[in-house]
Protein backbone atom coordinates (compact mmCIF):
# COMPACT_ATOMS: atom_id res chain seq x y z
CA UNK A 1 0.00 0.00 0.00
CA UNK A 2 3.03 2.30 0.27
CA UNK A 3 3.56 4.98 -2.38
CA UNK A 4 0.23 4.88 -4.46
CA UNK A 5 -1.02 7.64 -6.38
CA UNK A 6 -4.59 9.36 -4.89
CA UNK A 7 -6.46 8.08 -7.28
CA UNK A 8 -4.75 4.30 -6.44
CA UNK A 9 -5.61 5.11 -3.07
CA UNK A 10 -8.95 5.69 -4.09
CA UNK A 11 -9.17 2.41 -5.55
CA UNK A 12 -8.61 0.04 -3.10
CA UNK A 13 -12.13 1.30 -1.09
CA UNK A 14 -13.76 0.17 -3.99
CA UNK A 15 -15.26 -3.35 -4.69
CA UNK A 16 -17.07 -4.16 -7.43
CA UNK A 17 -19.27 -7.59 -9.04
CA UNK A 18 -18.36 -10.16 -10.80
CA UNK A 19 -19.26 -13.11 -12.21
CA UNK A 20 -17.88 -16.75 -11.09
CA UNK A 21 -17.75 -17.75 -14.76
CA UNK A 22 -14.92 -17.50 -16.91
CA UNK A 23 -16.25 -16.71 -20.42
CA UNK A 24 -17.85 -13.68 -20.56
CA UNK A 25 -20.81 -15.11 -22.54
CA UNK A 26 -21.54 -16.99 -19.27
CA UNK A 27 -22.18 -13.51 -18.00
CA UNK A 28 -25.95 -13.47 -16.23
CA UNK A 29 -26.14 -10.04 -14.86
CA UNK A 30 -24.60 -7.60 -18.11
CA UNK A 31 -25.47 -4.93 -15.77
CA UNK A 32 -23.51 -5.06 -12.46
CA UNK A 33 -21.26 -7.50 -14.03
CA UNK A 34 -17.94 -6.46 -15.90
CA UNK A 35 -16.28 -7.81 -19.24
CA UNK A 36 -13.16 -9.83 -18.74
CA UNK A 37 -11.18 -7.10 -20.26
CA UNK A 38 -13.05 -3.88 -18.72
CA UNK A 39 -12.69 -5.54 -15.17
CA UNK A 40 -9.04 -6.42 -15.83
CA UNK A 41 -8.57 -2.79 -16.71
CA UNK A 42 -10.05 -1.75 -13.97
CA UNK A 43 -8.03 -4.33 -11.64
CA UNK A 44 -5.03 -3.14 -13.29
CA UNK A 45 -5.48 0.88 -13.84
CA UNK A 46 -7.50 1.58 -10.90
CA UNK A 47 -5.90 -0.61 -8.47
CA UNK A 48 -8.80 -1.57 -7.36
CA UNK A 49 -9.36 -3.22 -3.90
CA UNK A 50 -11.30 -6.36 -4.16
CA UNK A 51 -14.62 -8.09 -6.03
CA UNK A 52 -17.49 -9.79 -4.65
CA UNK A 53 -18.65 -12.98 -6.52
CA UNK A 54 -22.11 -14.80 -7.71
CA UNK A 55 -22.43 -17.54 -9.55
CA UNK A 56 -20.49 -21.20 -11.13
CA UNK A 57 -19.17 -24.29 -9.31
CA UNK A 58 -16.04 -24.73 -6.93
CA UNK A 59 -13.85 -25.13 -9.65
CA UNK A 60 -14.72 -22.87 -11.82
CA UNK A 61 -14.14 -20.31 -8.62
CA UNK A 62 -11.00 -21.64 -7.84
CA UNK A 63 -10.00 -20.65 -11.47
CA UNK A 64 -11.66 -17.50 -11.56
CA UNK A 65 -10.17 -16.42 -8.46
CA UNK A 66 -6.38 -17.29 -9.21
CA UNK A 67 -6.84 -15.28 -12.42
CA UNK A 68 -8.36 -12.34 -10.50
CA UNK A 69 -5.54 -12.27 -8.27
CA UNK A 70 -3.10 -12.41 -11.00
CA UNK A 71 -4.77 -9.70 -12.83
CA UNK A 72 -4.74 -7.33 -9.89
CA UNK A 73 -1.33 -4.74 -8.55
CA UNK A 74 -2.45 -5.50 -5.08
CA UNK A 75 -3.70 -8.53 -3.74
CA UNK A 76 -7.71 -8.30 -4.24
CA UNK A 77 -9.92 -8.89 -1.25
CA UNK A 78 -12.62 -11.46 -2.62
CA UNK A 79 -15.51 -11.78 -0.94
CA UNK A 80 -18.95 -13.69 -1.06
CA UNK A 81 -22.67 -13.37 0.05
CA UNK A 82 -22.29 -16.76 1.71
CA UNK A 83 -25.09 -16.58 4.84
CA UNK A 84 -25.62 -20.36 4.37
CA UNK A 85 -22.32 -21.61 3.43
CA UNK A 86 -20.25 -21.66 0.19
CA UNK A 87 -22.90 -24.13 -1.66
CA UNK A 88 -25.69 -21.57 -1.29
CA UNK A 89 -23.88 -19.35 -4.03
CA UNK A 90 -21.95 -22.01 -5.36
CA UNK A 91 -22.62 -25.51 -6.59
CA UNK A 92 -20.42 -28.45 -4.71
CA UNK A 93 -19.81 -26.86 -1.50
CA UNK A 94 -21.52 -27.50 1.28
CA UNK A 95 -25.13 -25.57 1.61
CA UNK A 96 -27.03 -25.02 4.84
CA UNK A 97 -30.33 -24.15 6.01
CA UNK A 98 -31.03 -20.33 6.38
CA UNK A 99 -29.71 -19.26 9.68
CA UNK A 100 -33.77 -19.06 10.86
CA UNK A 101 -33.51 -22.52 11.68
CA UNK A 102 -31.02 -22.84 13.69
CA UNK A 103 -33.51 -20.76 15.90
CA UNK A 104 -35.79 -23.70 16.15
CA UNK A 105 -33.00 -25.73 17.47
CA UNK A 106 -32.13 -23.33 20.25
CA UNK A 107 -35.84 -23.51 21.39
CA UNK A 108 -35.16 -27.34 23.28
CA UNK A 109 -30.99 -26.85 23.15
CA UNK A 110 -29.75 -23.33 23.28
CA UNK A 111 -25.73 -24.89 23.79
CA UNK A 112 -26.52 -27.18 20.46
CA UNK A 113 -27.58 -24.39 18.12
CA UNK A 114 -24.06 -22.34 19.28
CA UNK A 115 -22.49 -25.57 18.29
CA UNK A 116 -24.21 -25.91 14.93
CA UNK A 117 -23.64 -21.97 14.89
CA UNK A 118 -19.93 -22.58 15.04
CA UNK A 119 -19.58 -25.65 13.11
CA UNK A 120 -21.21 -23.51 10.44
CA UNK A 121 -19.14 -20.94 10.74
CA UNK A 122 -16.18 -23.03 10.34
CA UNK A 123 -17.48 -25.01 7.64
CA UNK A 124 -18.23 -21.55 5.26
CA UNK A 125 -14.86 -20.26 6.37
CA UNK A 126 -12.63 -23.41 5.25
CA UNK A 127 -14.66 -23.94 2.00
CA UNK A 128 -14.32 -20.70 1.50
CA UNK A 129 -10.57 -20.29 1.53
CA UNK A 130 -10.47 -23.45 -0.92
CA UNK A 131 -11.51 -21.53 -3.84
CA UNK A 132 -9.86 -18.64 -3.00
CA UNK A 133 -12.67 -16.21 -1.44
CA UNK A 134 -11.28 -14.73 1.76
CA UNK A 135 -14.26 -12.11 2.99
CA UNK A 136 -17.04 -14.04 4.12
CA UNK A 137 -20.36 -11.37 3.94
CA UNK A 138 -21.83 -12.89 6.92
CA UNK A 139 -23.34 -12.84 9.65
CA UNK A 140 -26.60 -11.76 9.17
CA UNK A 141 -27.00 -9.64 12.90
CA UNK A 142 -30.53 -8.74 12.02
CA UNK A 143 -33.00 -9.03 14.60
CA UNK A 144 -36.20 -10.21 11.85
CA UNK A 145 -38.94 -8.80 14.05
CA UNK A 146 -41.65 -8.50 11.92
CA UNK A 147 -42.57 -11.60 9.84
CA UNK A 148 -43.64 -9.74 6.28
CA UNK A 149 -40.13 -8.65 6.03
CA UNK A 150 -39.33 -9.32 2.32
CA UNK A 151 -35.56 -9.01 2.63
CA UNK A 152 -34.08 -10.41 5.98
CA UNK A 153 -36.87 -12.86 7.02
CA UNK A 154 -35.30 -16.33 7.31
CA UNK A 155 -31.60 -14.93 6.73
CA UNK A 156 -31.98 -14.07 10.48
CA UNK A 157 -30.79 -16.26 13.14
CA UNK A 158 -34.31 -15.18 14.43
CA UNK A 159 -36.47 -12.08 16.22
CA UNK A 160 -35.07 -12.67 19.22
CA UNK A 161 -32.19 -10.09 20.06
CA UNK A 162 -30.15 -12.03 22.41
CA UNK A 163 -30.17 -14.99 20.58
CA UNK A 164 -29.17 -13.73 17.29
CA UNK A 165 -26.43 -11.97 19.09
CA UNK A 166 -25.52 -15.89 20.21
CA UNK A 167 -25.81 -18.04 16.97
CA UNK A 168 -24.27 -14.66 15.23
CA UNK A 169 -21.17 -14.56 17.40
CA UNK A 170 -20.75 -18.20 17.60
CA UNK A 171 -20.84 -18.13 13.84
CA UNK A 172 -18.27 -15.13 14.09
CA UNK A 173 -15.77 -17.46 16.28
CA UNK A 174 -16.00 -20.55 13.58
CA UNK A 175 -15.16 -18.35 10.82
CA UNK A 176 -12.11 -17.17 13.18
CA UNK A 177 -10.71 -20.56 12.74
CA UNK A 178 -9.75 -19.11 9.29
CA UNK A 179 -7.96 -16.33 8.15
CA UNK A 180 -10.60 -15.03 6.50
CA UNK A 181 -12.56 -11.82 7.07
CA UNK A 182 -16.00 -11.80 8.50
CA UNK A 183 -18.85 -9.49 8.49
CA UNK A 184 -21.84 -8.40 10.77
CA UNK A 185 -25.30 -7.11 8.77
CA UNK A 186 -27.43 -4.67 8.23
CA UNK A 187 -26.22 -1.91 10.21
CA UNK A 188 -28.16 -0.34 12.21
CA UNK A 189 -30.61 -3.15 11.90
CA UNK A 190 -32.78 -3.96 8.91
CA UNK A 191 -35.30 -6.93 10.35
CA UNK A 192 -38.36 -4.52 11.64
CA UNK A 193 -39.34 -3.43 8.09
CA UNK A 194 -41.37 -4.24 5.25
CA UNK A 195 -39.90 -2.89 2.35
CA UNK A 196 -37.10 -4.40 0.37
CA UNK A 197 -33.82 -1.99 0.30
CA UNK A 198 -33.21 -3.87 -2.71
CA UNK A 199 -35.87 -1.69 -4.53
CA UNK A 200 -36.83 1.06 -2.14
CA UNK A 201 -35.41 2.92 1.38
CA UNK A 202 -37.33 1.38 3.96
CA UNK A 203 -38.04 3.68 7.03
CA UNK A 204 -37.40 3.05 10.59
CA UNK A 205 -39.07 5.61 13.12
CA UNK A 206 -38.32 3.11 16.59
CA UNK A 207 -36.31 5.65 18.73
CA UNK A 208 -32.38 5.04 20.21
CA UNK A 209 -33.77 3.32 23.08
CA UNK A 210 -35.49 0.67 21.23
CA UNK A 211 -32.63 0.22 19.04
CA UNK A 212 -29.93 -0.34 21.94
CA UNK A 213 -32.60 -2.68 22.98
CA UNK A 214 -32.90 -4.87 19.72
CA UNK A 215 -31.47 -3.64 17.10
CA UNK A 216 -28.51 -3.12 18.30
CA UNK A 217 -27.57 -6.09 20.56
CA UNK A 218 -25.82 -8.36 17.75
CA UNK A 219 -23.90 -5.42 16.55
CA UNK A 220 -22.29 -4.63 19.50
CA UNK A 221 -21.84 -8.67 20.88
CA UNK A 222 -19.92 -8.73 17.43
CA UNK A 223 -18.10 -6.10 17.70
CA UNK A 224 -17.17 -7.90 21.28
CA UNK A 225 -15.75 -11.07 19.43
CA UNK A 226 -13.54 -8.95 17.12
CA UNK A 227 -16.06 -9.15 13.72
CA UNK A 228 -13.88 -7.58 11.30
CA UNK A 229 -16.36 -5.85 9.37
CA UNK A 230 -20.24 -3.75 9.35
CA UNK A 231 -22.25 -3.26 6.50
CA UNK A 232 -24.66 -0.80 6.62
CA UNK A 233 -28.09 -0.84 5.74
CA UNK A 234 -30.29 1.10 3.26
CA UNK A 235 -32.45 2.59 5.47
CA UNK A 236 -33.98 5.88 6.85
CA UNK A 237 -33.70 5.81 10.74
CA UNK A 238 -35.36 8.79 11.33
CA UNK A 239 -34.87 9.00 14.90
CA UNK A 240 -30.86 9.00 14.21
CA UNK A 241 -31.19 11.31 10.98
CA UNK A 242 -34.34 12.37 9.08
CA UNK A 243 -32.31 12.99 6.00
CA UNK A 244 -30.04 10.57 4.88
CA UNK A 245 -30.06 7.14 4.34
CA UNK A 246 -27.71 4.76 6.79
CA UNK A 247 -25.54 4.07 4.20
CA UNK A 248 -24.64 7.68 4.14
CA UNK A 249 -25.23 8.94 7.32
CA UNK A 250 -22.38 10.42 9.19
CA UNK A 251 -24.41 9.94 13.11
CA UNK A 252 -25.26 6.78 12.23
CA UNK A 253 -21.78 5.55 10.90
CA UNK A 254 -19.57 7.42 12.65
CA UNK A 255 -21.06 8.85 15.72
CA UNK A 256 -22.78 5.52 16.62
CA UNK A 257 -21.16 2.97 14.72
CA UNK A 258 -17.47 4.02 15.49
CA UNK A 259 -17.56 6.25 18.78
CA UNK A 260 -20.41 4.99 20.87
CA UNK A 261 -20.09 1.46 19.96
CA UNK A 262 -16.28 1.25 19.53
CA UNK A 263 -15.82 -0.24 16.63
CA UNK A 264 -12.42 0.16 14.56
CA UNK A 265 -13.19 -2.31 11.74
CA UNK A 266 -13.74 -2.07 8.14
CA UNK A 267 -17.20 -0.10 7.50
CA UNK A 268 -18.24 -1.32 3.70
CA UNK A 269 -21.57 -0.34 2.25
CA UNK A 270 -24.66 -2.23 1.06
CA UNK A 271 -24.32 -2.59 -2.72
CA UNK A 272 -24.62 0.74 -3.69
CA UNK A 273 -26.47 -0.03 -6.98
CA UNK A 274 -29.69 -1.32 -4.67
CA UNK A 275 -33.02 1.20 -5.09
CA UNK A 276 -32.83 2.42 -1.45
CA UNK A 277 -29.82 4.20 -2.00
CA UNK A 278 -29.30 4.72 -5.55
CA UNK A 279 -32.67 6.34 -5.95
CA UNK A 280 -31.38 8.59 -3.20
CA UNK A 281 -28.96 10.45 -5.16
CA UNK A 282 -26.47 10.76 -8.47
CA UNK A 283 -24.13 8.20 -8.62
CA UNK A 284 -21.06 10.59 -8.34
CA UNK A 285 -22.74 12.19 -4.63
CA UNK A 286 -23.60 8.77 -3.28
CA UNK A 287 -19.71 7.93 -3.37
CA UNK A 288 -18.66 10.75 -1.80
CA UNK A 289 -21.23 10.86 0.80
CA UNK A 290 -20.63 7.23 1.47
CA UNK A 291 -16.59 8.28 2.57
CA UNK A 292 -18.12 11.50 4.44
CA UNK A 293 -20.41 9.06 6.32
CA UNK A 294 -17.69 7.31 7.79
CA UNK A 295 -18.03 4.25 5.13
CA UNK A 296 -14.04 2.61 4.50
CA UNK A 297 -15.41 0.24 1.51
CA UNK A 298 -17.78 1.39 -1.33
CA UNK A 299 -19.93 -1.87 -2.67
CA UNK A 300 -20.92 -2.46 -5.89
CA UNK A 301 -20.93 1.33 -7.28
CA UNK A 302 -22.54 1.79 -10.21
CA UNK A 303 -19.40 2.37 -12.34
CA UNK A 304 -16.52 2.20 -10.50
CA UNK A 305 -14.60 4.80 -12.67
CA UNK A 306 -17.27 7.43 -12.20
CA UNK A 307 -16.79 6.81 -8.21
CA UNK A 308 -13.25 6.95 -8.28
CA UNK A 309 -13.07 10.33 -10.40
CA UNK A 310 -15.59 11.59 -7.99
CA UNK A 311 -13.89 10.81 -5.09
CA UNK A 312 -10.88 12.39 -6.56
CA UNK A 313 -12.36 15.32 -7.38
CA UNK A 314 -13.79 16.45 -3.97
CA UNK A 315 -10.24 15.62 -2.37
CA UNK A 316 -9.13 18.16 -4.68
CA UNK A 317 -11.95 20.74 -4.14
CA UNK A 318 -11.38 20.01 -0.36
CA UNK A 319 -14.65 18.41 0.54
CA UNK A 320 -13.22 14.95 1.50
CA UNK A 321 -8.92 15.13 2.73
CA UNK A 322 -6.55 13.09 1.81
CA UNK A 323 -5.94 11.83 5.29
CA UNK A 324 -9.69 10.92 5.24
CA UNK A 325 -8.70 8.47 2.47
CA UNK A 326 -5.44 7.39 4.22
CA UNK A 327 -7.53 6.26 7.44
CA UNK A 328 -9.79 3.83 5.63
CA UNK A 329 -7.28 2.80 3.20
CA UNK A 330 -5.21 1.61 7.12
CA UNK A 331 -8.09 -0.23 7.76
CA UNK A 332 -8.14 -2.46 4.53
CA UNK A 333 -4.17 -3.20 4.83
CA UNK A 334 -4.57 -4.39 8.26
CA UNK A 335 -7.46 -6.73 7.22
CA UNK A 336 -5.59 -7.66 4.05
CA UNK A 337 -2.47 -8.57 6.30
CA UNK A 338 -4.84 -10.89 8.23
CA UNK A 339 -5.68 -12.79 5.33
CA UNK A 340 -4.23 -15.86 3.27
CA UNK A 341 -3.56 -15.34 -0.46
CA UNK A 342 -3.05 -19.28 -0.63
CA UNK A 343 -3.42 -21.15 -3.68
CA UNK A 344 -7.20 -22.80 -3.87
CA UNK A 345 -7.73 -26.22 -2.69
CA UNK A 346 -10.48 -28.14 -3.52
CA UNK A 347 -9.81 -31.21 -1.32
CA UNK A 348 -11.45 -28.90 1.40
CA UNK A 349 -14.85 -29.04 -0.33
CA UNK A 350 -18.07 -31.07 0.89
CA UNK A 351 -16.66 -33.35 3.11
CA UNK A 352 -19.08 -36.13 4.40
CA UNK A 353 -18.75 -35.11 8.48
CA UNK A 354 -19.95 -31.39 6.50
CA UNK A 355 -23.14 -33.16 4.81
CA UNK A 356 -23.34 -34.93 7.61
CA UNK A 357 -23.52 -31.70 9.92
CA UNK A 358 -26.13 -30.25 7.62
CA UNK A 359 -28.18 -32.85 8.10
CA UNK A 360 -28.44 -33.39 11.39
CA UNK A 361 -29.41 -28.97 11.43
CA UNK A 362 -32.23 -30.26 8.82
CA UNK A 363 -33.67 -33.07 10.88
CA UNK A 364 -33.51 -30.90 14.41
CA UNK A 365 -35.33 -27.88 12.60
CA UNK A 366 -37.46 -30.01 10.92
CA UNK A 367 -41.33 -30.15 12.14
CA UNK A 368 -44.40 -32.59 10.79
CA UNK A 369 -47.61 -33.50 11.78
CA UNK A 370 -50.37 -36.46 10.39
CA UNK A 371 -49.67 -40.18 9.23
CA UNK A 372 -47.71 -40.40 6.65
CA UNK A 373 -48.16 -41.36 2.72
CA UNK A 374 -47.04 -45.06 2.50
CA UNK A 375 -49.19 -45.71 -0.50
CA UNK A 376 -48.56 -45.43 -4.41
CA UNK A 377 -52.09 -43.55 -6.38
CA UNK A 378 -52.73 -43.72 -9.51
CA UNK A 379 -52.46 -40.61 -11.87
CA UNK A 380 -51.53 -38.50 -8.88
CA UNK A 381 -50.22 -34.75 -9.22
CA UNK A 382 -46.73 -34.06 -7.54
CA UNK A 383 -48.05 -30.07 -7.60
CA UNK A 384 -44.38 -28.08 -7.18
CA UNK A 385 -44.87 -24.45 -6.39
CA UNK A 386 -41.92 -21.85 -6.47
CA UNK A 387 -41.85 -18.48 -6.10
CA UNK A 388 -39.79 -17.40 -9.62
CA UNK A 389 -39.49 -20.41 -12.44
CA UNK A 390 -36.19 -18.84 -13.87
CA UNK A 391 -34.48 -19.04 -10.40
CA UNK A 392 -34.85 -21.97 -8.59
CA UNK A 393 -31.60 -23.74 -9.01
CA UNK A 394 -32.63 -26.16 -6.32
CA UNK A 395 -34.57 -28.24 -8.23
CA UNK A 396 -34.01 -30.31 -11.67
CA UNK A 397 -35.34 -33.48 -12.75
CA UNK A 398 -33.35 -35.54 -10.68
CA UNK A 399 -33.91 -33.79 -7.19
CA UNK A 400 -35.63 -35.75 -4.89
CA UNK A 401 -38.72 -33.47 -4.96
CA UNK A 402 -39.26 -34.83 -8.16
CA UNK A 403 -38.16 -38.52 -8.09
CA UNK A 404 -39.19 -39.67 -4.62
CA UNK A 405 -43.02 -38.44 -5.10
CA UNK A 406 -43.16 -40.30 -9.16
CA UNK A 407 -42.15 -44.27 -7.12
CA UNK A 408 -45.91 -43.57 -5.46
CA UNK A 409 -47.61 -42.53 -8.57
CA UNK A 410 -47.37 -38.68 -7.98
CA UNK A 411 -46.37 -37.10 -11.30
CA UNK A 412 -44.84 -33.57 -11.11
CA UNK A 413 -46.14 -30.44 -12.68
CA UNK A 414 -44.15 -27.29 -11.96
CA UNK A 415 -45.40 -23.80 -11.39
CA UNK A 416 -44.46 -20.33 -10.85
CA UNK A 417 -46.71 -19.14 -7.57
CA UNK A 418 -47.71 -16.07 -9.89
CA UNK A 419 -49.36 -18.01 -12.62
CA UNK A 420 -51.47 -20.84 -10.57
CA UNK A 421 -54.90 -22.30 -11.86
CA UNK A 422 -57.45 -24.11 -9.62
CA UNK A 423 -59.45 -26.05 -12.28
CA UNK A 424 -57.68 -29.08 -13.13
CA UNK A 425 -56.43 -30.16 -9.80
CA UNK A 426 -60.01 -30.92 -8.35
CA UNK A 427 -60.27 -34.94 -9.30
CA UNK A 428 -56.85 -36.03 -9.06
CA UNK A 429 -54.81 -36.89 -5.69
CA UNK A 430 -52.08 -33.96 -5.13
CA UNK A 431 -49.15 -33.96 -2.63
CA UNK A 432 -48.64 -30.06 -2.95
CA UNK A 433 -44.70 -28.95 -2.37
CA UNK A 434 -44.23 -25.54 -2.02
CA UNK A 435 -40.58 -23.97 -2.09
CA UNK A 436 -41.69 -20.15 -0.10
CA UNK A 437 -39.49 -17.59 1.65
CA UNK A 438 -38.44 -13.92 1.76
CA UNK A 439 -35.35 -13.12 -0.66
CA UNK A 440 -34.41 -9.93 -2.50
CA UNK A 441 -36.30 -8.32 -5.10
CA UNK A 442 -39.36 -10.71 -4.47
CA UNK A 443 -40.50 -7.46 -2.87
CA UNK A 444 -42.94 -9.71 -0.10
CA UNK A 445 -42.10 -11.80 2.46
CA UNK A 446 -43.66 -15.01 -0.14
CA UNK A 447 -47.10 -15.32 -0.52
CA UNK A 448 -49.19 -13.01 -2.90
CA UNK A 449 -52.73 -12.77 -2.59
CA UNK A 450 -53.55 -14.72 -5.50
CA UNK A 451 -51.43 -17.55 -4.11
CA UNK A 452 -53.37 -17.50 -0.83
CA UNK A 453 -56.46 -17.59 -2.75
CA UNK A 454 -55.36 -20.45 -4.78
CA UNK A 455 -54.27 -22.10 -1.70
CA UNK A 456 -57.39 -21.23 0.20
CA UNK A 457 -59.45 -23.08 -2.59
CA UNK A 458 -56.63 -26.09 -3.23
CA UNK A 459 -57.44 -27.51 0.74
CA UNK A 460 -61.35 -27.18 0.98
CA UNK A 461 -60.64 -29.96 -1.45
CA UNK A 462 -60.47 -33.64 0.07
CA UNK A 463 -57.85 -34.14 -2.44
CA UNK A 464 -54.57 -32.96 -0.68
CA UNK A 465 -53.24 -36.04 0.13
CA UNK A 466 -49.92 -34.52 1.78
CA UNK A 467 -48.49 -31.24 1.87
CA UNK A 468 -44.27 -30.17 2.71
CA UNK A 469 -43.14 -26.44 2.51
CA UNK A 470 -39.39 -25.48 2.13
CA UNK A 471 -38.48 -21.97 3.30
CA UNK A 472 -40.04 -19.76 5.72
CA UNK A 473 -42.22 -20.58 8.97
CA UNK A 474 -43.90 -17.79 8.83
CA UNK A 475 -45.39 -19.49 5.79
CA UNK A 476 -46.24 -22.32 7.86
CA UNK A 477 -48.04 -20.42 10.08
CA UNK A 478 -50.32 -18.92 7.56
CA UNK A 479 -51.05 -22.28 6.30
CA UNK A 480 -51.59 -24.59 9.71
CA UNK A 481 -55.10 -23.25 10.16
CA UNK A 482 -56.08 -24.09 6.76
CA UNK A 483 -54.70 -27.59 6.64
CA UNK A 484 -57.51 -30.39 7.05
CA UNK A 485 -56.91 -31.76 10.10
CA UNK A 486 -55.98 -35.40 8.70
CA UNK A 487 -53.64 -34.21 5.90
CA UNK A 488 -49.59 -34.66 6.70
CA UNK A 489 -47.56 -31.89 6.59
CA UNK A 490 -43.55 -31.25 6.67
CA UNK A 491 -42.28 -28.31 7.14
CA UNK A 492 -38.20 -27.54 6.67
CA UNK A 493 -36.16 -24.22 6.41
CA UNK A 494 -34.07 -25.71 3.63
CA UNK A 495 -35.02 -26.02 0.17
CA UNK A 496 -31.76 -27.81 -1.57
CA UNK A 497 -31.74 -31.23 -2.44
CA UNK A 498 -30.36 -32.42 0.80
CA UNK A 499 -33.65 -30.91 2.39
CA UNK A 500 -36.20 -32.55 0.24
CA UNK A 501 -34.58 -36.12 0.75
CA UNK A 502 -34.86 -35.49 4.13
CA UNK A 503 -38.79 -34.00 3.98
CA UNK A 504 -40.22 -36.61 1.49
CA UNK A 505 -38.57 -39.56 3.19
CA UNK A 506 -40.13 -38.04 6.49
CA UNK A 507 -43.59 -37.92 4.39
CA UNK A 508 -43.60 -41.45 2.79
CA UNK A 509 -42.87 -42.62 5.94
CA UNK A 510 -39.21 -44.12 4.37
CA UNK A 511 -36.87 -45.84 6.54
CA UNK A 512 -33.01 -44.80 6.87
CA UNK A 513 -30.42 -45.57 8.93
CA UNK A 514 -30.36 -42.46 11.63
CA UNK A 515 -33.16 -41.73 14.06
CA UNK A 516 -36.19 -39.64 11.86
CA UNK A 517 -37.59 -39.46 15.27
CA UNK A 518 -34.82 -36.25 16.08
CA UNK A 519 -37.54 -33.89 14.18
CA UNK A 520 -39.76 -31.36 15.88
CA UNK A 521 -43.39 -32.36 16.52
CA UNK A 522 -45.73 -29.68 16.62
Amino acid sequence: MQNLSLREKIGQLIIVRTTGYIFDHQIRYPAWEATQPQLKKWLQELNLGGVILLGGSCSEIADRTKQLQSWAKTPLLIAADIEEGVGQRFSGATWFPPPMALSTIAQKNPSLAREYAKKMGEITAREALAIGINWVLAPITDVNNNPDNPVINIRSFGDNPDLVADLATAFIQGCQEYPVLTTAKHFPGHGDTATDSHLHLPQINHSKKRLQQIELVPFQRSIEHNVDSIMTAHLLVEKLDAINPATLSFSILTQLLRDELNFSGLIVTDALIMGGVAKYASQEEIAVKALLAGADILLMPENPEVAVSSIERAVKDGILSESRIDESLQRIAHAKNKLSFAQPNLLEISSEEDRKTVKEVLKLSMSFQGKMLTKTVAKGINLVVVQDLLNCDFLDRQAPAITIPEKYGYQTQLFDQRNLHLAQYQEQPILLQAFIRGNPFLGNGGLTDSAKTFYEQLLEFDRVEGMIIYGSPYILEWFLPRIKENTPWVFTYGQMPQAQELTCQRLFNLSTNDDIDKGNFL
